[in-house]
Order: C-alpha cells, then structure tokens, then sequence
C-alpha cells in the first residue's frame, strides 16, 4: 500500500517558487496500478519521484504499507522499491544479467539465489535466458531493452513499483505486447504500483484507479469506470475527449453482458423446424446452427427457412465471426461493425456456444451509468 498524505514539492527558480505538486493526498490499495495521467507539467512525474526521493518532497510525508519512509534511509528506500523509467537506463557494460541481478547484489544475495532469479525473470517476460542474458544492452531491441528494465525493477522482488512512462518509447505493436504481458506478470506478482503515463487508453487498459492532474493539484482518483463515466469537472472531461462513452467499451468483458438464453438448431433439423424456432424465440432474421459437440458453425436466415423445403445442413450461411468470453467490448464493436452485425455469439476456451452478446445489450449498458446520473440531477432539483 502507498499513501501520499500532503506531498508538496515546490521549486525555487529564478522567476520565484513554483509549487509542482500541490498537497497530494491519496492512497493505492495493496496490489493494485494506479496510473498518474495529466499533460505535460502537471506534476504526474514530480509526484512519483518524491516516493524513491529521487526529488525530495519540501513537505508532507510518504508512507509505504503503514510506514512512513521520512525516517528511512534514502539508499535502503530505493532498493525496495522497482525503478523503471522510459529511457531503461541499463548499463551497456554490463551484460543482461549483471544488469538485473544488479540490486540483489547489492542486498547481498548469494550467487546461486541471484543467478537463479535472473533465469526466472528472463523466463517470466518471454526471453529465453540463455540466447540473452550474457547479451550487452545495444545487441538488444528497444522492446526487448524494456522489458529488461521490467526485469531489473522487479529482481529484488520489492512489493512496490514506480513506473515513468515505461512503454512511451516503443512502437504501437509492441507496446501492446509488452502491456499485456506485464498485466500477466501482475497477476502472479500482486505488486503495488504507480505508473506516469500522457496515454489515456494506457491508463484505461493498465489502471486499476487513475489519477489525473492539473498545474499541480490532484484533479479526480476515480477507477477509470467511474472516471470515464462521471468525470468531476470540466477539465477532466476534456482532457479524456469526446470519445469517453467509447473507451468505457475496454473495460467489460463480454462475460459481463452475455445472454446465455440463445436458440439453436442441428445441421440435422429440416427448415421447417428451424423456422419453428425462430418463432419461439423472436429472432428477426436468423438462427443459429450447432454441430454435435455445440460449437456454432453457420445460421440459418428466416427468409430461407420460409421458402424452401430440405435440411439446415444442405442451407446454412456460413458464419463471419465470433467473440469469446473474455473479450472486450472494444474488440466486439468492432467486429461488429466489420460484418454488418448487431450480434455475435459467444463461445468458450473449447469454442463451444454459450450465449450472445448484442448492440443493444452493449448500448443498454454504457448509457445505463449516465441515466442514473440524469435521474439523481432531476431528484436534485
């Protein structure tokens, strides 16, 4: 847990004091992200590096889980504390290994324990150890470069992390790779930590809260569900764009909206029955067709089942697409939008149907928070 309780920092300069960051009060719970988010100048990065000292605070004090670090030696500090910054600062002299075994060298690990972990963590961000650890940093890519800074951040196995940009330098493509499986990492690591970033949609996909600046001052630390959905002013409402209600579609998963009550028939069943069926369901235009081991394989149009006598087997439409449980809606919508559907079914890890997701189930729900909202404004008035 990190709680930042008045962290002020104001800097002298030849124009006079300039208050970067302005009695910054908040708290990150045991395990989860917390993204800093603001533009350029708004404190974001001065705050995170009042917590290693990097910059020290002119006032108000830093606790880590319950401890308050003012008292603590600034060197002990940092060493229980992962560091990863855009730029990786890995030293080219030293190989990969020597670069993340580092710290626990200095904590005066032995040799075995500090190789060890080196191979666990090459393993942990998807680089064989050994086609890379006796490796120097300029034999590396830069996507590869950072996710050895990843790794040095975390060899000592600190239970916080601060994170400054890490990913802003790497290409889009690899930038998502490198996202996803740092989400994975977190998952089995549980660690604490904060994360500057100026990407929104890095925010929402990285963040379990977000915590958005301006001119130094702590503007809103909402989960970005709730920040997306009731930005508190003006400024925060710009700042996330126009697209806001769009970007909430990154946070559910189709297993949040699914409609398991979904009509079917077998390549076996004869048209008339699957016209029987469409009527008991209420379907408009189609049905869906299941082999036997209920994996969807094509459907079955309304207009055919009415005008023509034989086997769904022998008059199936083939079928453009799908959507698994743990997709989001971002992936739905647009998959949607691709083949002209305003449905998709769901299948599991096995590719078995289990429900249907909707335009309007995907509509119902992103307007659902903001009628609320409407609701308690009339009440109010």
């Amino acid at each position: 847990m990190i709680r930042l309780e008045n962290l002020t920092k104001v800097f002298d300069t030849p124009k006079g004091a300039v208050t970067a960051a302005d009695n910054i009060n908040m708290e990150v719970p045991s395990g989860d992200i917390c993204i800093l988010l603001g533009p350029s100048g708004c404190g974001k990065t001065t705050t995170l590096k009042m917590i290693n000292r990097i910059i020290r605070p002119s006032s108000g004090k830093v606790f880590i889980n319950g401890e308050d670090t003012t008292g603590l030696n600034t060197q002990d500090l940092r060493r229980n504390i992962g560091y990863v910054i855009q730029q990786i600062g890995l030293f080219p002299n030293m190989t990969i290994e020597e670069n993340i075994v580092a710290v626990p060298k200095l904590l005066g690990w032995d040799k075995a324990r500090y190789r060890e972990r080196a191979r666990e963590l090459m393993a942990m961000i998807a680089l064989e150890p050994g086609a890379f650890l006796k490796r120097y940093p300029n034999e590396l890519s830069g996507g590869q470069q950072q996710r050895i800074g990843v790794a040095r951040a975390l060899a000592a196995d600190p239970p916080v992390m601060l994170m400054d940009e890490p990913f802003g330098a790497i290409d889009p493509i690899n930038r998502a790779v490198i996202q996803d499986e740092f989400l994975k990492m977190q998952q089995a690591l549980n660690k604490t930590i904060m994360f500057v970033s100026h990407d929104i949609d890095e925010a929402i996909k990285m963040g379990d809260r977000i915590a958005v600046f301006r001119a130094g001052k702590l503007e809103q630390y909402s989960r970005p569900d709730e920040l997306l959905a009731n930005p508190k002013d003006a400024f925060v409402e710009s700042f996330l764009g126009d697209d806001r209600a769009l970007k909430r579609l990154n946070l559910v998963k189709v297993s949040d909206l699914i409609n398991e009550d979904i009509g079917t028939v077998s390549p076996d069943d004869t048209l008339e029955n699957a016209l029987a069926r469409i009527d008991d369901f209420g379907y408009e235009k189609t049905i869906m067709m299941v082999n036997d081991r209920h994996q969807p394989i094509g459907t079955i149009q309304r207009t055919v089942a009415l005008t023509t006598r034989g086997y769904c087997r022998d008059h199936f439409q083939s079928l453009p697409a799908v959507t698994h449980l743990d997709d989001d809606l971002r992936k739905v919508a647009s998959l949607m939008f691709a083949h002209d559907m305003t449905w998709l079914p769901c299948v599991d890890e096995n590719g078995r149907l289990c429900g249907q997701i909707t335009q309007r189930a995907i509509t119902h729900h992103l307007g659902a928070r903001y009628r609320v909202q409407q609701a308690e404004a009339t009440t109010e008035e």
